[in-house]
């Protein structure tokens, strides 16, 4: 982490991450995708996500989740920076040539070679089975149905630990601290991915808010009446409503949403 000189207000709250281990390089070329900004808006242009919008051009960086590619080493050739994630990316080289990007797990470093495969070596960036991960062994990018790529555990810093096979089923801890069954026949990376002092960053000033797309957003209850449900009241008052609410009236603020209950059967423990 950076910390500078208090030179301004701004300054003075600033937190930044240090990027000097990252390669400069620009993106490889055929890995890229424009990404068009929309603003927290649906096919009919209406907001349907608030205090969204401007934000600087970025690419968006075409990451393989999947690694499809069984038993074929792969080199790490870079480590950059992704502005479309919290983790970092590596790019890698297979032995056929051809060039991918992936996550990038803590202590992974440019020249290591990597490999998926259905049991390999416990190395930071192999992957492999559920079934054939010891217990104790933490993981990312793990999938959710066999063959459908890493849909669970991509942010930065996080990691899931194994912690025992049941039939075909592998019992993993989850970072919300969620008990969860997944099919061993699905494919998971080994290590905690990259960027754990991202947790850390302090924005600082507005400015750098409005670089990242984010807008400002006003509290409901210093809105008036008809603009909010937490609104009016004479000077700093309460929200006056036994639980909080959004605009349109409905619970907010740790209201349960979660609606795909045919995969209860999955889920051991809650998260707390």
């Amino acid at each position: 982490m950076k910390k500078y000189k208090p030179t301004t207000p701004g300054r003075r709250q600033a937190m930044v991450e240090d990027f000097s281990t990252l390669d400069k390089k620009r993106p490889e070329k055929r890995l890229v995708a424009k990404l068009r900004t929309r603003a927290g808006r649906n096919r009919q242009g209406r907001i349907t996500v608030r205090h969204k919008g401007g934000g600087v051009k970025r690419l968006y960086r075409i990451v393989d989740f999947a690694q499809k590619k069984l038993d074929v080493p792969a080199k790490v050739l870079t480590l950059e920076y992704d502005p479309n994630r919290t983790a970092f990316i590596a790019l890698i080289k297979y032995s056929d040539g051809e060039k991918k990007y992936i996550l990038a797990p803590q202590g992974l470093k440019q020249g290591d070679v990597i490999l998926t495969s259905e049991k390999t070596e416990l190395q930071p960036g192999n992957r492999m089975k559920l079934k054939n991960i010891p217990i104790g062994t933490d993981i990312y990018n793990a999938e959710i149905l066999p063959g459908g790529g890493g849909k669970l555990i991509r942010s930065a810093g996080s990691s899931a630990k194994v912690l025992g096979n049941d039939g075909k089923y592998v019992h993993i801890k989850m970072p919300s601290g969620e008990l969860r069954k997944l099919h061993g026949e699905c494919f998971a990376s080994i290590g905690a991915l990259s960027r754990s002092e991202h947790r850390y960053v302090k924005i600082g000033n507005a400015g750098r808010s409005r670089y990242m797309g984010i807008r400002p957003t006003v509290r409901g209850s210093a809105m008036n009446p008809r603009d909010h449900p937490h609104g009016g009241g004479e000077g700093r008052t309460g929200i006056g409503l036994k639980h909080p609410k959004t605009p349109w009236g409905k619970p907010a603020l740790g209201k349960k949403t979660r609606k795909r209950k045919h995969t209860n059967v999955f889920i051991i423990k809650r998260r707390k």
